[in-house]
């Protein structure tokens, strides 16, 4: 979890295994403020279940294509999601995090969260 405006690292969390992003997040039960803006890619459909202030891309139909409006959303949101992408890059500069993991799978969390705070120490106020 990312904060669009300071570009800091809020919180990370695992699964066990291999997990796809949804589940895990379903499955953490972070508290989050109803007012919080979660901005998500194409692979979190149905997040308005659990949190109704989220937005994602419009996906297109089979067989017909998005409208205008559509692609501007999606190029909207892709201009505010890049800023996570790119602290996302920074992260896996790190070859623990990028590569596959040979440490013990109980301290994989730890090392993430490491990870995350050399990330924020490094880039804070940039």
């Amino acid at each position: 979890m990312i904060c669009v405006l300071t570009l800091t690292i809020l919180s990370v969390v695992m699964g066990k295994g291999q997990q796809h992003d949804f589940l895990v997040f379903k499955n953490n039960r972070l508290l989050l403020h109803s007012g919080a803006l979660l901005l998500a890619d194409s692979g979190y459909q149905g997040i308005h279940k659990h949190h109704q202030n989220s937005t994602l891309p419009v996906k297109k139909k089979k067989g017909q294509p998005l409208s205008a409006e559509d692609k501007a959303h999606n190029k909207a949101l892709a201009k505010r999601r890049i800023y996570i992408e790119h602290v996302n890059r920074r992260c896996k500069v790190f070859r623990i995090v990028k590569d596959v993991y040979r440490g013990k799978h109980k301290n994989y969390s730890l090392t993430w969260r490491l990870v995350a705070a050399l990330v924020n120490l490094r880039y804070d106020g940039i």
